[in-house]
């Protein structure tokens, strides 16, 4: 017969290696979350694309998941699913059917990944019940998007008149404000007050900063704001991505858990692109390259014309009011902000668009802000548009974490 401490140990030990499978559980989530960031980057999916394929992963992977525990309220489905089901199974099933119903010539691939994932779980009735589980969650995502608008044609119509010379590359995203949002009730529900107008003293002073600060040879831009800058030239969720990993890692967080993470911040970054672009195309407000080069015909003599001026990188092709990059970083930051904290230790970031460099913080704040700067000293982005994105995008970072895979208080009453 076995000593107490003995079994004392054994159950410890037993207790150990089930919070370690437990833990290493939740690496499917961060698996399928870089899969899909790499197939993006291979297909080169611009991030209105991306972020729809994303959210729309996440969610179906937190359903399923989330239907064998009932830990919070589901996204729209009541699933259900014994105790015993794998929510690994369930969760690598759901990311697979979700992308491979976007990237249908990534199936071989995403096949040998499923395949990977679920040869660490046992071939049980468990494994079984979770493939089921979760090939359900991504049918009901996929059905639930199928008409979200996000395959309307575009059709940008140039401003010019008859026999003007118009630059004939067409802007991106014209139809993105109009896709339907995972939290939103419209696109423009965040939808900002107009620029200031070309007199304003907020107008003047911002066209002065960027046109000193963001131009390709500025003598003033320090060498650090120049590789921020063009750290920054990067888009779409590889800006973000790896910082909601850290979150979660440093927070120990398990599948369930890092689950409800990804698809809260996914929801709320694809939304934010939602509203962003629904005001750029709302207001088709000028870019600095275009206001600079023509400052002379806007009456204000306090912002000169600068008739070469160039910004420090490759302008993006769509609007500028208000800032892309500040709305998403501050939706996702919101989002960490509540769930994480504002500070979970040091968190880092690269870029394919400055190699060789990390950047680096111990507040989600501070990253937020260096997102914003960073739109200045490319040249891209007034000030008075990187402030409008942020607080847009907190709002919606708020709005998300208030309404959506809220936690269920227990209502079991104790056995009589």
């Amino acid at each position: 017969m076995k000593s107490s401490s003995v079994i004392s140990q054994m159950l410890l030990a037993t207790a150990v290696i089930a919070a370690s499978a437990e833990a290493a559980r939740a690496d499917v989530i961060m698996d399928w979350n870089a899969k899909a960031d790499a197939v993006a980057v291979e297909k080169q999916i611009l991030p209105a694309g991306q972020s729809r394929a994303l959210s729309m992963m996440h969610v179906a992977m937190f359903e399923a998941v989330n239907a064998v525990e009932h830990r919070y309220t589901p996204y729209k489905f009541t699933l259900s699913a014994d105790r015993s089901t794998s929510k690994e199974a369930a969760a690598a099933t759901a990311a697979h059917d979700v992308l491979v119903s976007i990237y249908a010539d990534r199936k071989s691939d995403l096949d040998s990944a499923l395949s990977a994932s679920l040869s660490a779980v046992a071939d049980t009735e468990a494994r079984s019940a979770g493939i089921e589980l979760g090939g359900q969650a991504a049918a009901a995502i996929i059905a639930l998007r199928a008409k979200d608008g996000s395959a309307a044609q575009e059709s940008y119509r140039p401003y010019t008149r008859p026999g003007a010379y118009v630059p004939t590359s067409v802007p991106v995203f014209s139809t993105t404000g109009a896709t339907t949002p995972w939290v939103m009730t419209t696109g423009s529900q965040f939808r900002p007050e107009p620029p200031p107008a070309l007199d304003s003293e907020t107008w003047t002073r911002d066209l002065n900063e960027i046109r000193e600060l963001g131009a390709r040879r500025s003598t003033t831009r320090t060498e650090e704001q120049t590789t921020i800058g063009r750290f920054w030239f990067a888009v779409g969720a590889r800006t973000y991505n790896p910082i909601v990993k850290q979150a979660a890692i440093a927070k120990g967080m398990d599948i369930v858990d890092c689950a409800r993470l990804f698809a809260l911040t996914s929801m709320a970054g694809n939304d934010a692109i939602v509203a962003v672009f629904d005001a750029k195309y709302r207001y088709n407000f000028w870019r600095p390259i275009t206001a600079i080069r023509n400052a002379d015909i806007t009456g204000n003599p306090a912002t000169p014309r600068d008739a070469s001026w160039l910004p420090l990188g490759e302008t993006p092709m769509h609007p500028e009011y208000p800032c892309a990059h500040c709305i998403t970083s501050a939706a996702v930051g919101a989002i960490l902000q509540s769930v994480v904290g504002d500070e979970f230790g040091e968190f880092s970031l690269t870029s394919p668009t400055a190699p060789g460099v990390t950047r680096k913080w111990t507040r989600i704040q501070d990253y937020s802000d260096e997102v914003a700067n960073a739109r200045i000293y490319a040249g891209f982005h007034y000030r008075f548009s990187t402030e409008v994105g942020k607080q847009m995008g907190r709002k919606i970072g708020e709005l998300t974490v208030a309404t959506q895979l809220r936690g269920v208080e227990a209502t079991a009453s104790p056995t009589r």
